[in-house]
């Protein structure tokens, strides 16, 4: 009986992209800085739904304990407002702008029923001097009348309670933990903004004056030039300026329209080297018209690049509001900046809270720059084809 004959099976067709993922996923700092990145959307996506402090902008201020440590535990409690406060805002309103706060919080040191008074002895933070206890009526804190036996079970339950600052507070007595968690918020729109608004003008710029070349593409390079020159920082006040004001939207987009000159720059390169194609050159003898060349066949082997390079400016994005809040020119109190946190931190360096409201936000910013940075470097050595496969 002849032996069976084996004929060799073809290796499976992979497309690029596959080649792509793989030394992507097997790049171990580029997939932290991707999870610690996914972490920090997952937080901005959720937002107000997960904060200790959900009152707008985190600023629910409680100066009696302004610049207590991380892990201090306070005792609060909660006296009805005297001002109506409206309806309460439904899952939608709450987490785009937060829940105003339907009560006012008073920090106490220790509490006592006496008949139809709760005596509260006000919190004493060290170095201060004591206060008198303060009475409250039962009726006054339950917002009704009834038994002084219900009305102090009802108050122990509802009225006062326990809550942990695990990050401590800021020198206006506000959660530092759920500031820094919005922070996230402005720190990831700004740079998602400004990548958009400088992949829409330098992928515009410089697409055009790599293809059509000539005079055209000497104007533009001469525009790019003269942006180029010009401090970032320089021009983003500038545009401040010019928009009359120092808002939240008026940083993310003054920010984007200081960052398009890079994506030009990177486009009118490879747009040069692309136009010179075979496939290009058959597509001009098809007599396609020059916006589907351009967008249905150039842009995207530009892909690659693009990506790289909006992963870098995202980075940069984030830096730069920083530094712009910082020097208060960008996002304005009470927003939670991560900038404007690092700021009010530095003014109290010397004291014992000045460490850690310096260090909290500037290690968020290093860590999710960090992040963006080693996930670029993946993302350049994934879209390298002289990569090897580990």
């Amino acid at each position: 009986m002849a032996a069976p004959v084996l004929t060799p099976t073809a290796a499976p067709v992979r497309t690029p992209g596959y080649y792509v993922r793989r030394r992507l996923l097997r790049n171990a700092p580029a997939m932290a800085g991707a999870g610690f990145i996914l972490l920090c959307t997952l937080v901005a996506l959720l937002g107000y739904l997960v904060l200790p402090d959900a009152s707008p902008d985190a600023n629910n201020s409680l100066v009696q304990l302004q610049k207590q440590p991380p892990g201090f535990r306070a005792t609060l409690l909660r006296l009805p407002l005297t001002d109506s406060v409206g309806e309460a805002p439904g899952l939608g309103g709450r987490w785009l702008g937060g829940a105003p706060l339907r009560y006012e919080e008073v920090p106490i040191g220790g509490w006592q029923v006496q008949g139809d008074t709760l005596v509260a002895q006000p919190f004493q933070a060290k170095g201060t001097l004591p206060e008198p206890a303060r009475r409250y009526a039962l009726s006054r804190i339950t917002g009704h009348a009834g038994p002084a036996a219900a009305l102090r079970a009802e108050i122990e339950q509802e009225h006062i309670s326990q809550r942990t600052y695990w990050l401590g507070t800021d020198k206006a007595g506000r959660d530092e933990l759920s500031r820094l968690l919005l922070g996230t918020r402005i720190s990831l729109g700004i740079g998602l903004v400004a990548v958009l608004i400088s992949l829409v003008i330098g992928v515009t710029v410089g697409a055009v004056a790599g293809y059509t070349g000539g005079w055209l593409d000497s104007l533009l390079l001469g525009v790019m030039t003269v942006v180029w020159s010009i401090p970032g920082i320089m021009l983003v006040i500038a545009i401040s300026l010019a928009f009359g004001s120092k808002g939240v939207w008026t940083s993310f987009v003054a920010v984007g329209l200081t960052m398009w000159v890079d994506v030009a720059r990177v486009v009118r390169g490879q747009m040069l080297s692309l136009r010179e194609k075979t496939f290009v050159e058959a597509g001009r003898v098809l007599g396609l018209p020059t916006s589907r060349l351009l967008i249905r066949h150039l842009l995207p082997n530009l892909l690659g690049p693009l990506i790289v390079i909006a992963t870098s400016n995202f980075a940069a994005a984030i830096l730069l509001e920083a530094g712009l809040s910082f020097l208060g020119l960008g996002v304005q109190p009470p927003a939670p900046s991560w900038g404007l946190m690092v700021n009010e931190g530095f003014q109290l360096l010397g004291t014992q809270a000045g460490l850690w409201l310096t260090l909290l936000p500037g290690t968020a910013i290093s860590l999710l720059v960090l992040s963006f940075n080693l996930l670029g470097n993946g993302l350049r050595d994934a879209y390298d084809p002289k990569t090897p496969l580990q």
